[in-house]
């Protein structure tokens, strides 16, 4: 079996963690990969043993408009700060991924520079698609060209030329004997050239045994990009998705039915797809969902359906990240070790418990998928030989199923024995169990820290006609600083910070009222720049 298939993964956004500035001034190189090296034991401690950092070379801004593919960006450090970095993180037993961006670069690129100063005359000219010298663009550049979502910034390679394709390949050849590197995410892989794919997969078999190709593929059909002659596995939109909405909704159907759908496709039977419940395009879980305490089911989740699990970077902390008029900052930014609010270590603990699970039972890595149960609140499957349930509703359930033997919660240490042939599982509300058979017994609920916020069981829900007429908070009439604002005083902040942005709408309103927990009212208020 591949390392990749059992393989918890950590996700890092490295120009945002460790606050490097927005754009790029090209002059003496930072050396802020340091700043990540803490994070690698609180990666190991988590149960993950792989990173996926990136991007990581010379761009412009974000890190998607590569300006050298062969040199780390300045903002980060040098190239011989990235080969220590990686070597530490293989000391420590964690492999790491880096991202490829081969189907755009930025207009600093060698190659587009040369077509800007020379025209038709560059001998680069074909490196790029569809370049005409009769169009324009909003640079003035006297031409047009391809590029990658509307934006000229990112300008799109021309993928079947061989120059092209040969350079980015021994690109490739060049990370992994420079910085011995154990795989690439490829960055959006939806759009890139199935040859050079099949061509970039060769070349993964020949450089390096087991080197991971993992693609970024929102949708479609997966088995495109995942099989034997492409890649290893791609991102798992489909299942990110009914994730966080299966449990706003209160459907576990969608959940259930996604991961049917894939099992039926092929994926998940040798095929491990990357799952995620956030990442650095996509708004934080903890955001995203409207009754907090699903945070313990959500993850359960992730950790237990077929596929590899990834968390992104603080979300094990239950981080708040917002999309603002188009911009992903929020969803990016700078964090430092330890995070030591109660309500972050509550999560942290749930995600470092998952973890060790994750990586003691190989039922999660390979055991067959089996649904035992469904209703719109309650979902039970099995995983080879352990029984995994969860439960959206704010109130307590349980689940009878067949079975036979005794089982312990792994997360909750509690005990089930089969009475009659039926075995009686007990749940909480919003709640998440991995069964796991006594005689291998293990239990990590002393990983968990106690619950430090207060349970919403039982307490009535008000009709969407009384939320849109409850008075809003006021904001407090003194500065305080967050820390000793009240929860009405912080939704009023948020709230003021919200429509100085721009129009707030009832939904928008209805989220802010409904999150009564202070510390991530205090992280949303902070994600604002106003």
């Amino acid at each position: 079996m591949a390392w990749f298939e059992q393989t918890a993964f950590y996700h890092i956004y490295p120009l945002g963690l460790t606050g490097a500035p927005e754009f790029n001034s090209y002059q003496e190189p930072v050396r802020r990969l340091a700043q990540i090296v803490p994070w690698i034991r609180h990666i190991r401690e988590l149960g993950c043993s792989a990173v996926y950092i990136g991007p990581l070379f010379e761009s412009g801004s974000h890190g998607y408009d590569t300006t050298d593919y062969r040199k780390v960006d300045s903002r980060l450090g040098t190239n011989e700060d990235l080969k220590q970095f990686v070597a530490y993180c293989h000391k420590e037993g964690i492999r790491v991924i880096l991202d490829g961006v081969f189907n755009h670069t930025g207009r600093d690129f060698f190659a587009f520079r040369d077509i800007r100063q020379y025209r038709e005359n560059s001998r680069y000219v074909n490196w790029y698609c569809n370049v005409n010298f009769h169009g324009n663009n909003e640079y003035h550049d006297g031409f047009s060209y391809d590029n990658w979502g509307g934006y000229n910034l990112l300008a799109k390679l021309n993928l079947r030329n061989p120059e092209v394709r040969d350079y980015l390949l021994n690109t490739v050849r060049f990370w992994t004997e420079q910085f011995d590197i154990d795989g690439l995410r490829l960055d959006a892989a939806d759009v890139l050239d199935f040859d050079f794919m099949r061509s970039l997969r060769a070349l993964a078999e020949e450089i390096k045994e087991d080197f991971w190709l993992m693609g970024e593929v929102i949708h479609g059909d997966y088995t495109r990009w995942v099989n034997e002659h492409t890649l290893h596995s791609v991102t798992n939109y489909h299942l990110h998705k009914a994730l966080y909405s299966g449990h706003n909704d209160h459907n576990y159907f969608e959940i259930a039915h996604t991961v049917k759908r894939q099992m039926d496709m092929g994926l998940g039977r040798g095929i491990s797809l990357y799952n995620f419940v956030d990442n650095h395009d996509v708004e934080r879980i903890y955001t995203k969902l409207r009754q907090k305490e699903h945070f313990l089911p959500v993850h359960v989740l992730l950790y237990t359906l077929p596929g590899v699990p990834s968390i992104y970077y603080g979300s094990e902390f239950g981080v708040e990240g917002h999309k603002e008029r188009g911009s992903d900052a929020s969803l990016r930014p700078c964090l430092t070790l330890p995070q030591t609010a109660e309500t972050a270590q509550y999560f942290c603990g749930i995600v470092r418990a998952l973890g060790q699970i994750y990586r003691q039972e190989s039922a999660l890595w390979y055991g067959d998928y089996r649904e035992l149960q469904l209703t719109t609140t309650k979902y039970a499957f099995s995983r080879g030989d352990l029984i995994i349930t969860v439960n959206n509703a704010l109130d307590p359930d349980s689940f009878d199923l067949p079975g036979e033997g005794s089982f312990v919660g792994a997360l909750s240490g509690r005990k089930a024995e089969v009475e009659h042939g039926r075995l009686h599982l007990e749940l909480d509300g919003c709640g998440g169990e991995i069964w796991i058979p006594e005689q291998r017994r293990r239990d990590v609920s002393d990983l968990i820290p106690d619950k430090p916020i207060v349970k919403q069981t039982g307490r009535p829900r008000k009709s969407k006609s009384e939320e849109q007429t409850r008075s809003l908070p006021r904001r407090a009439k003194t500065p305080k600083s967050y820390e000793e604002m009240t929860v009405e005083e912080l939704q009023a902040e948020i709230l003021a910070k919200m429509a100085a942005n721009g129009p707030v709408t009832d939904r928008m309103k209805q989220d802010v009222l409904e999150n009564v927990y202070p510390d991530s009212l205090r992280n949303w208020v902070r994600s604002f720049r106003n």
